[in-house]
């Protein structure tokens, strides 16, 4: 595999402080429009008080089982109804006509979304095929790791694992790519490592579904796991949770799934639990 060896350099930021709301009983998820209400914002100190008060003050394989509990209580929804949470909760703050592309960055019309060229479709971070889990409602619909993107460069993607290094990703700027590994561009390496680690504490293998979990390889194919692990800690690390970011879980919270990233809010639990 070719690799770039070029540092990434992100500013390391304090990143103690989220964003939340306060949930009611979960109820179906509503369709997304533009006119959907403001996202309230509550202290991280409200939430350790609440929604991870059985999570606060553990670490390592203690951290991760209470972790798995609290998130595991979610409101689940069909794979046709995230087309239109995706408009909501990747919204483009600059023009709420559109959204905005996870690898490519590129904003985009909501509605021109769909499985042609030069469409956005639903890219899911964790490839279903490691795991094979599919589009089944579970974490084949879990908005947590779909994410709108080119229909190109999703394709281009494919179910590889990440990885720094390889060529560049025609029309996904600051994206690179090999026979086996994915880079994603800087602004959301951050985002890309935290979605995986989220879909190893939610799906353990107690639900139907295969336990996900990630290693330090790529090439997996269809065994439910996902790598590098060593390069999504740094990721994670190095591009800390952004005001995007952390709207997008407050929304999924609020008003889909009523559970929440844990690694957004807590970043520092990746290095507690790996």
């Amino acid at each position: 595999m070719s690799r770039r060896h070029v540092p990434y350099r992100r500013p390391l930021l304090a990143t103690l402080a989220a964003f939340a709301v306060l949930a009611g009983t979960a109820a179906a998820a509503p369709a997304a429009t533009p006119q959907d209400a403001p996202v309230a914002a509550t202290s991280l100190r409200t939430l350790d008080d609440t929604y991870y008060q059985d999570a606060v003050g553990k670490s390592g394989t203690a951290l991760k089982s209470a972790l798995h509990t609290i998130i595991s209580s979610q409101t689940k929804i069909s794979y046709s109804q995230v087309w239109d949470a995706l408009k909501n909760t990747d919204e483009d703050p600059a023009n709420p006509s559109n959204v905005v592309l996870l690898y490519s960055g590129r904003s985009t019309s909501k509605s021109n979304n769909g499985g042609s060229v030069g469409q956005w479709n639903r890219e899911h971070v964790w490839a279903k095929s490691h795991g094979d889990f599919g589009t089944a409602t579970g974490p084949g619909t879990d908005i947590h790791h779909l994410r709108p993107e080119d229909v190109t460069v999703n394709s281009i993607r494919g179910n590889k694992d990440f990885d720094n290094g390889g060529s560049a990703v025609s029309g996904a700027p600051g994206n690179y790519t090999d026979s086996d590994s994915f880079e994603p561009r800087d602004a959301v390496k951050g985002d890309v490592a935290r979605m995986i680690l989220y879909m190893a504490v939610r799906y353990e293998g107690d639900d139907a579904f295969p336990d996900l979990e990630p290693n330090d390889k790529v090439s997996n194919g269809s065994a439910p796991n996902i790598g590098r692990l060593s390069v999504l800690k740094a990721w994670s690390r190095e591009d800390p949770p952004d005001s995007f970011e952390k709207r997008r879980n407050d929304v999924i919270f609020n008003q889909y799934q009523h559970n929440r990233n844990p690694f957004i809010d807590h970043p520092e639990w990746v290095a507690s639990i790996w």
